[in-house]
């Protein structure tokens, strides 16, 4: 028998990310990637969970988002792109997006995305690692796709 959806509470990171200082990793000796969660209005969503698969690899990891939304992962210095699972309040069903870690090493996917879209899914180079952001509605909406 199925169950109804119910919203992710708020406290939703606290049962699944115990230790937020703590860097997770997907790739011990891979790259940092950091970002922020946006809600809308462009504000932070400070208890967010961000999960990422590198779906080559097999491996994957979670982040929670801190006071300010910020997430941060390490990910694989050679993986194309990651499968990402976003969790928030207020959603009845947690939003898939991918995070393209190199946009010359696109796919069919991206590539069927018009240049707007596009830009949305493609990590930035920041220092030594990636920035991402993830913004779930509004003018600069990350591309999310049915699931």
């Amino acid at each position: 028998m199925k169950t109804p959806s119910q919203t992710v509470g708020p406290f939703y990171t606290i049962g699944l990310v115990r230790d937020r200082g703590v860097q997770n990793e997907l790739a011990a000796d891979g790259i940092p990637l950091e970002g922020t969660l946006y809600d809308g209005r462009g504000d932070p969503i400070p208890d967010g969970l961000v999960e990422a698969l590198d779906p080559a690899g097999g491996r994957w990891g979670r982040s929670g988002t801190d006071a300010d939304g910020r997430f941060a992962l390490r990910v694989p210095a050679g993986a194309r792109h990651l499968e990402v699972y976003v969790f928030a309040r207020g959603l009845l069903r947690h939003q898939w997006t991918r995070i393209y870690l190199d946009a010359s090493a696109g796919d069919e996917v991206l590539a069927g995305l018009d240049p707007a879209q596009r830009a949305t899914l493609v990590a930035q180079r920041e220092g030594e690692g990636l920035h991402f952001d993830i913004h779930m509605q509004g003018d600069n909406a990350t591309v999310f796709f049915a699931h």
